[in-house]
């Protein structure tokens, strides 16, 4: 099982990013595949999540509205599209499994990890 997180970077406020994480070794469109982020010195949240078969999705208070989850099962790739970015938005962004596929954003549900990729939102 691998996942590999790309398409952080260093964006102004106002603008927009997509992240990718690439997966490997299962089948994506059984699982549920979230996204959580950490900012220095903060714990890890949650940010959205997206289901198996219809592909529900759940975000956080915090990014509703501006970020969009979305699978694309041909390639194994889940993308969080991130628009109207905020300093506080500033984090290293990881992507997870939940093999239970439960849809929600406790980190203690998700059991594989990617190393993540750093997101600055600053002018």
């Amino acid at each position: 099982v691998q996942l590999v997180e790309s398409g952080g970077g260093l964006v102004q406020p106002g603008g927009s990013l997509r992240l990718s994480c690439a997966t490997s070794g299962f089948t994506l469109d059984y699982y549920t595949i979230g996204w959580f982020r950490q900012a220095p010195g903060k714990e890890r949240e949650g940010v959205s999540c997206i289901s198996s078969g219809d592909g529900g999705t759940y975000y956080a208070d915090s990014v509703k509205g501006r970020f969009t989850i979305s699978r694309d099962n041909a390639k194994s790739t889940v993308y969080l599209q991130m628009h109207n970015l905020k300093p506080e938005d500033t984090a290293v962004y990881y992507c997870a499994t939940d093999w239970a596929d439960r849809g929600g954003l406790d980190r203690g549900e998700y059991d594989y990890w990617g190393q993540g990729t750093q997101v600055t939102v600053s002018s």
